[in-house]
């Protein structure tokens, strides 16, 4: 039996029946469409929300949820019987829900002094994010206690990687989510940029002629980073599962990889990585 509850954001992808599966809880993400506010993967669905997008003339706007709705999603924990929570987000450098997070711990504290919370700060996004919540929930329904739970968290950060291709950074810059990418902006007509996250900030990792080329070369970083060890891998798309199986299929034959699956990025990310992102998030394991 669980005694720690393991909670993130809708911005992890995490597939809905590994949510399920392993008693994950969501709060969801906000986007802005006009003067409607949408709640991410509750009141828009991927499929819907992409086949808009590509039309869109100007993008959406996404917020993150407020201490309001951390708040309460700690305090229906709580009432459930929990006294240990784990909450894990996004970077804190691209969004405000790890202070919106704290905010709703110190909240809760005032009430429910005997609930202890652990907030943290990925540094990263996506799947990096939703790895680190996936084996956070695995060590709570193993039994592990809260601060084991975040010493392994914490120990993922660093090794937990990014890599995703586009046909364009548009997405990104027009969100202003594009952080030291920016130099590639102006250069990549018929290009395909490569980009990842340092320190919480998206970063250029390269450009590809192709998306054949950009695969391979994102295997190649995977080999390079993995080595002779074994990886734990999620690829993640958006609107592109027949390329993210291309890239899985080059990926699988480089390395060895002792898990992997499929994930579709949520609407709040989609926004700013537009339709047809490919990619990957991993990390080495011993």
């Amino acid at each position: 039996m669980s005694t720690v509850s393991v909670l993130t954001d809708s911005c992890a992808s995490i597939p809905e029946e590994m949510l399920n599966g392993l008693n994950i809880q969501t709060v969801a993400y906000y986007i802005h469409r006009g003067q409607e506010v949408l709640r991410d993967l509750v009141t828009i669905q991927r499929e819907e929300f992409l086949r808009w997008l590509m039309t869109a003339r100007c993008l959406p706007t996404t917020a993150s949820p407020g201490p309001g709705d951390y708040f309460e999603a700690y305090h229906h924990l709580a009432e459930r019987g929990a006294r240990e929570i784990i909450s894990i987000h996004m970077t804190s450098v691209g969004s405000g829900a790890y202070q919106a997070a704290s905010v709703a711990k110190s909240m809760l504290a005032e009430q429910m002094p005997e609930v202890r919370i652990e907030v943290i700060d990925t540094r990263s996004v996506s799947l990096c994010q939703g790895w680190m919540v996936i084996e956070a929930a695995r060590a709570a329904l193993a039994g592990a206690r809260l601060d084991e739970i975040t010493s392994r968290v914490r120990a993922m950060i660093p090794i937990t990687r990014m890599i995703q291709t586009a046909d364009t950074l548009k997405y990104l810059y027009m969100g202003g989510r594009i952080g030291k990418a920016q130099q590639m902006i102006g250069s990549l007509l018929n290009i395909k940029p490569l980009i990842g996250m340092a320190d919480g900030v998206i970063v250029p990792l390269g450009r590809a002629h192709s998306r054949s080329q950009a695969y391979q070369m994102m295997a190649d970083m995977v080999g390079d980073a993995v080595g002779a060890g074994r990886a734990r891998i999620a690829y993640v798309h958006a609107g592109a599962q027949r390329e993210v199986e291309k890239l899985r299929e080059m990926v699988e034959g480089r390395v060895t990889v002792v898990e992997s699956f499929l994930a579709e990025l949520s609407p709040a990310l989609a926004v700013h990585t537009g339709p047809g992102t490919a990619g990957l998030c991993f990390y080495p394991i011993k």
